[in-house]
């Protein structure tokens, strides 16, 4: 690839919604590359101002670093698509589908990738009686980077039935999903423009990846490329690919998994879909990306050059 025309890049992150923290380090990250690769940056911490700080910006295109609501659900991807801003990152149906999990299923199910089963329940339900055979696993609808998510077990220390004073996502969420626990592997695969990438083994050191897993050094080992069956890699490349295609995202995605090693191929499940996926030092898709002989500052180029070629076919349609 050869590099861009300097550009003015305004990255959007921060935010108010759980992942401020997160969207942050990525918002650093990418504005600190591309201002290295001689573009000129305006950085933009998201607050109620957002539509007129970026009328008054008038960048060139939005690199979208933010994570969770509203930047990553449809409402950020609307405003800009009004404003007639070019921005980074899947678009306004899409967004609003792959950050809803349910959604997600009603389009992935049918398409041949498989996906763990289960159900929507009001947290309240919860204290009565469980609404799946433990071990099961409750999430809320629409957020990401494991927030939320409570895996209840027989021997768990949430009570049976779920007592109303153990801490939980059913304290925070007025309805959660729940699904069947799966036993196994945490593997994750990332997709830039319309090419897998490669597969990544998360092994976290608490036995869960969780937010904190996720996002404190030392705490997940990443093992990349993950040690694991040829078939299995190539499965879980063709599931990323063919989620990316099919919910129809931009730029880069990254798709996460279970695997249960015990039952071959039949035992993998794609879990959800990323629109937004952290750019961290301790991100998946950059160190993905640097295996592949892709550097982070060409990382941040590729997904605006994307940006800017879907904005040109658009307003040759319009």
């Amino acid at each position: 690839m050869t590099r861009l025309a300097p550009l003015h890049v305004a990255v959007l992150m921060g935010g108010w919604a759980n992942e401020r923290e997160v969207s942050l380090m990525s918002g650093k990250g990418v504005a600190d590359a591309l201002e290295a690769r001689g573009h000129r940056i305006t950085r933009i911490d998201m607050d109620r101002q957002v539509a007129a700080k970026l009328a008054e910006t008038a960048p060139d295109v939005v690199f979208n670093a933010l994570h969770g609501v509203p930047g990553e659900d449809g409402t950020v991807q609307g405003m800009l698509d009004l404003m007639g801003i070019p921005y980074t990152h899947s678009g306004l149906a899409t967004s609003v589908i792959a950050i809803d999990k349910e959604l997600t299923k009603l389009l992935l199910v049918p398409a041949g990738i498989p996906m763990p089963g289960g159900r929507i329940v009001k947290s309240a339900e919860l204290h009565d009686r469980d609404p799946l055979p433990r071990p099961y696993v409750l999430k809320p609808v629409n957020e990401g980077s494991s927030v939320g998510v409570a895996i209840v077990t027989e021997e768990g220390n949430y009570g049976n039935p779920i007592a109303r004073d153990s801490k939980g996502p059913w304290q925070e969420f007025s309805e959660l999903l729940a699904e069947p626990y799966i036993r196994g592997r945490e593997l994750t695969a990332a997709v830039l423009g319309d090419r897998a990438l490669m597969v990544t083994e998360l092994v976290p050191k608490s036995g869960f990846y969780d937010f904190d897993a996720k996002y404190t050094d030392g705490m997940t080992e990443h093992i990349c490329p993950a040690d694991i069956p040829e078939s299995i890699a190539s499965l879980c490349l063709d599931y990323a690919l063919k989620a990316h295609r099919v919910l129809g995202c931009r730029g880069v995605s990254r798709t996460d998994f279970r695997w249960d090693d015990q039952r071959g191929e039949a035992g993998l499940f794609v879990l959800e879909t990323n629109t937004q996926p952290g750019m961290t030092p301790l991100s998946l898709v950059p160190e993905q990306a640097r295996h592949c002989g892709i550097e982070y500052g060409e990382l941040c180029e590729i997904v605006i050059e994307d940006a800017l070629r879907h904005f040109d076919k658009v307003g040759e349609m319009a």
